[in-house]
């Protein structure tokens, strides 16, 4: 979790300089590469190896392993004292620590008579921003547990419609954390916010349909998916509008249709790569070249069913939640490398998210699961060594419909529809409500 090159005193090792943990080292490595060449009883569609087989490192490797400390205390005293030695530490570690040792607990946040909450950010270290199908955009002060909402931004055009107000589906904070892209008044509009005030900038007109995802490319460009097959890319406005305090209008740089997609669900940035992957409700993820914006290529997944999120780690590799499992592909070749099947039967994901080598997956069945990519398994409780850890999220609340009685005959738990992370990763914002779509109802919890 934390590495620290330790200097050594001269004309000595330092304290961690100890041989046998190159044997140690060894030891594990061999048993690593016995289970991966052990035959599994349903081989791998996809499988990546080692560049070399050997088990013997160089002079120069074996001294810098042995000189390398893992220990936590050694990073922590290294960076009081600000030593001259490289050190790092891994983003999630304190996420990971708190997860094995059962320290989360959850505080449940009241939200009234909301429904359904699709997607959530963190503004700052007290401050919850998030959407809700009811069309309210709501910012939630994790300190006070006061809630504020924010005014949604009116189309130019004459409204048209019940049928177009169908939810706040996404939002997203640029890099340097100076504006808020979200969905706006008419859920086929874009709608941006300058940060930290909120104040409107303008609206962007481009889709026909319903904007259900959306990404951010750097500071000022921007792409958005919508229902009706297209990817539009988006300049954000340099400084305040110019009719204010009234917000502008503003069109797409470009607008491109995802070629053998049927209506964009998910969209993610490849920061690696520099590209733009696309998940459509048909079955296909799609490229696009960041530069050009220009599709490069399309797949279709092998026998996925409701494809519904889409998280990019990275190194690169992508993850797709489906109706039974979380799809790892291979962004180079678009491969499937793992298929993560749920503990749970039923247990259709509906979130994901990378923190390191970490996936989090929100589940329809109000869980919160944690794999770990590197050892290719959920993550192990520390305390309860036969269990791998899980976040239960709390009842939410539900409001009973004429045409839902048989669902009130099932034991009620909300989908988890989003979650996000702090950005010490001491805390975690769940947010979601009822998954079938007659019932009304929301749910939302802060683990910390």
């Amino acid at each position: 979790m934390a590495q620290t090159v330790r200097r050594a005193i001269e004309g000595r090792y330092p304290s961690c300089y100890l041989p046998n943990r190159l044997k140690e080292r060894r030891a594990k490595a061999r048993a690593l590469r016995l289970q991966q060449q052990s035959k599994p009883d349903k081989p791998e569609d996809f499988v990546c190896y080692s560049d070399s087989d050997s088990e013997e490192e160089t002079p120069a490797q074996q001294h810098r392993i042995l000189s390398t400390s893992y220990n936590f205390v050694d990073y922590v005293r290294s960076r009081e004292i600000q030593a001259p030695e490289p050190r790092s530490v891994d983003p999630s570690y304190a996420t990971r620590h708190m997860l094995t040792h059962d320290m989360f607990r959850e505080t449940p946040v009241s939200l009234g008579n909301m429904n359904k909450v699709f997607c959530s950010q963190w503004l700052s270290d007290r401050q919850v921003v998030f959407g809700t199908k009811c069309n309210k955009l709501m910012v939630y002060d994790v300190r006070s547990r006061s809630l504020d909402a924010i005014p949604t931004l009116r189309p130019r055009a004459p409204w048209p419609g019940a049928e177009h107000q169908t939810g706040i589906h996404a939002l997203q904070i640029n890099p340097s954390r100076t504006l808020l892209a979200t969905g706006a008044r008419n859920s086929c509009e874009l709608a941006i916010y300058s940060l930290p005030t909120l104040d409107p900038l303008c609206v962007g007109e481009a889709h026909k349909d319903w904007i259900l995802d959306m990404c951010w490319l750097d500071d000022e460009f921007l792409v958005t998916g919508s229902r009706d097959s297209k990817l539009a890319l988006w300049r954000a406005p340099a400084g305040p509008p110019q009719r204010a305090p009234q917000h502008d209008y503003v069109a797409p740089l470009a607008l491109r249709d995802c070629r053998a997609g049927q209506k964009v669900r998910a969209l993610t940035f490849n920061k690696s790569w520099r590209e733009i992957a696309a998940l459509t409700l048909n079955g296909y993820i799609h490229v696009f070249n960041a530069e050009t914006f220009r599709q490069t290529l399309s797949r279709k997944l092998p026998s996925c069913q409701d494809l519904v999120c889409l998280a990019t780690q990275e190194s690169g590799m992508y993850a797709i939640g489906c109706k039974s499992y979380t799809l790892l592909l291979d962004c180079r070749t678009l491969q499937s490398v793992k298929k993560i099947t749920s503990r749970y039967n039923g247990c259709g994901i509906r979130s994901a998210s990378f923190r390191g080598h970490m996936l989090t997956i929100g589940t329809g069945l109000g869980l919160l699961m944690f794999y770990d990519v590197r050892a290719g398994k959920y993550l192990e409780s520390s305390i309860h060594s036969s269990k791998t850890v899980t976040l239960k999220a709390s009842r939410g609340y539900v409001f009973p419909d004429e045409e839902a009685d048989g669902f009130n005959q099932v034991k009620y738990v909300p989908a988890i529809y989003t979650h996000c992370y702090d950005d010490s990763g001491t805390r975690i914002f769940t947010a979601g409500g009822p998954l079938p779509a007659p019932l009304v109802g929301n749910y939302a919890g802060l683990w910390q």
